[in-house]
């Protein structure tokens, strides 16, 4: 198979969903970058509501992100043609190259998207490579490439890689157990010229000695005669996962963390790695609760962004979440609401056109909210998309930078010297309440708030104080730094047991 692009693509397929597919293509593009390349992640398709906002205003998803960040790069929704943002129901929002371009179900989506759609991810391998004219694609499948019911009408697995002549690794998660059958049965599924395709296997998430695996390794080489490039070991380390499912696979415990952060965890959640800040804080510990769970007595609450706003706020109030949420409020705690938390916290809601609440009756759309923040929100369907640069109010004149991405338009229902805008000129943005008790009741459009370190331990600061504890030192560097070092991290460890020379030689 030829290709049609020059340095021949790379593309990373997966046995299944979460076999470390997006974590093996972060590292082949640093692996690309310390070798003097200029590597192009790409991912075709991409289902998640975890999101980021690159520096046009354009949506994409997070994993692209961190992707562009090991290959160096500014980040670009070109990077992501398709993003499908999920909203319950068999419903997902459809962006292409950054723009939401409608709604789509999910019996009628090929028939109706996949056209358009590959045309966008046409356009976006275009403006990718007119850009870095000597760059090579690194691009992600999605899930796994022989689903016999969808492979016909796939436009991210095999379809690209034959359009792109890529050559394809194909990685299985040894955690999950049937390493073998996962891959003689994924390759037994493709036709010889796709099967041709793949030119490496990569065993991922091996614990213990890896020589313990070389029995396996042989076995695998003289049975399919493709080459096993690697195996990489289990990583301890947190990276920031591609959806919520993989959330509930984080229990990091912290023997020393002297600060708990209990954070909501929403059916509709979104955004989710604007608390990756927090995770990687060594006296926090998260702890992730459901509608259902008792939200005991933490030391702050963070309610984060919600796909579904209205719906959201019906399952913490159906579960009784939502007044133990009030109550803590009201009784001196402090509470944190990003996007949709925000939203959550305040007076009221208005969605008359039903953009946040697709499975909300429409006389339901006017709701109450918390009522720990003054503010009303009316969901508008122009969405708020831009990356931010500004200063905060408090506690002290801060710079802060981080995108907003929201239907919703909030407004502050009263004044007075107890509530105060977070930042500085953009009154819009965000709100405080300092209450009598030295709570903080706080709510802000900012996502990424807690990339930026001197604010986040600020914050944190308010919280320790409160509890009689000594003050952490404020000359820390932001989270994009902590992200570098997880990917140098990852990238050792992936120099170190992959082999992918002979996949880049011409």
């Amino acid at each position: 198979m030829t290709s049609i692009f020059k340095p021949n693509p790379l593309m990373v397929l997966g046995t299944s969903s979460g076999a470390g597919k997006s974590l093996m293509a972060t590292a082949i593009c640093r692996v690309l970058l310390r070798e003097g390349e200029v590597p192009l992640p790409f991912k075709g398709q991409n289902m998640s509501n975890n999101a980021w906002v690159d520096e046009n205003g354009g949506e994409m998803a997070y994993s692209q992100a961190l992707q562009a960040w090991a290959a160096g790069l500014e980040p670009t929704c070109s990077m992501n043609p398709i993003l499908l943002k999920p909203k319950g129901d068999c419903n997902s929002e459809v962006i292409h190259l950054g723009k939401s371009v409608g709604m789509a179900k999910a019996n009628t989506y090929y028939t109706e998207w996949f056209t358009p759609g590959w045309v966008a991810i046409k356009k976006g391998l275009k403006e990718l490579k007119e850009r870095y004219k000597d760059g090579r694609f690194v691009i992600e499948g999605a899930g796994s490439p022989v689903e016999v019911n969808l492979m016909h009408r796939d436009l991210t697995n095999l379809k690209l890689a034959k359009f792109l002549g890529a050559r394809c690794i194909l990685v299985a998660d040894i955690e999950r157990g049937g390493v073998f059958a996962q891959l003689i049965g994924t390759l037994a599924l493709l036709t010889k010229e796709e099967r041709a395709s793949i030119k490496g296997l990569l065993i991922n998430r091996f614990r213990g000695d890896s020589s313990l695996f070389d029995d396996g390794r042989l076995w695998l080489e003289k049975k399919t005669g493709i080459p096993v490039i690697g195996v990489m070991p289990w990583i301890k380390e947190v990276f920031p996962p591609e959806d919520s499912l993989d959330l509930l696979e984080r229990r990091v415990h912290k023997a020393n963390a002297d600060i708990q952060i209990a954070v909501i965890k929403l059916p509709s959640l979104s955004n989710f790695s604007d608390l990756d800040p927090l995770e990687a804080e060594p006296s926090v510990q998260l702890m992730w609760i459901e509608p259902g769970d008792l939200l005991g007595q933490p030391d702050a609450v963070i309610i984060p962004g919600s796909k579904q706003t209205l719906k959201d706020l019906g399952a913490l109030n159906k579960s009784n979440l939502g007044h133990q949420i009030q109550d803590f409020g009201k009784a001196g705690g402090n509470i944190f609401g990003i996007c949709g938390g925000m939203q959550i916290l305040g007076k009221s809601l208005d969605d008359p056109s039903g953009l946040e609440s697709n499975e909300v009756k429409k006389a339901s759309r006017y709701v109450l909210g918390l009522n720990l923040l003054p503010i009303h929100t009316v969901f508008q369907s122009k969405k708020s998309l831009r990356k931010k640069r500004v200063t905060t109010s408090w506690p002290e004149l801060t710079p802060l930078t981080g995108f907003e991405l929201h239907h919703g338009k909030s407004q502050i229902l009263e004044t007075n010297k107890e509530i105060i805008p977070l930042v500085q000129g953009e009154p819009n943005l965000g709100w405080i309440v300092k209450n009598k008790n030295q709570s903080k009741i706080i709510g802000t459009y900012l996502h990424g708030i807690f990339e930026n370190g001197r604010w986040r331990r600020l914050w944190l600061n308010q919280i320790r104080s409160q509890k009689g504890l000594n003050h952490l030192g404020l000359n820390v560097p932001n989270h994009q730094e902590r992200k570098e070092d997880l990917i140098n991290l990852l990238t050792d460890k992936f120099e170190q047991h992959v082999d992918i020379s002979a996949l880049l030689k011409t």
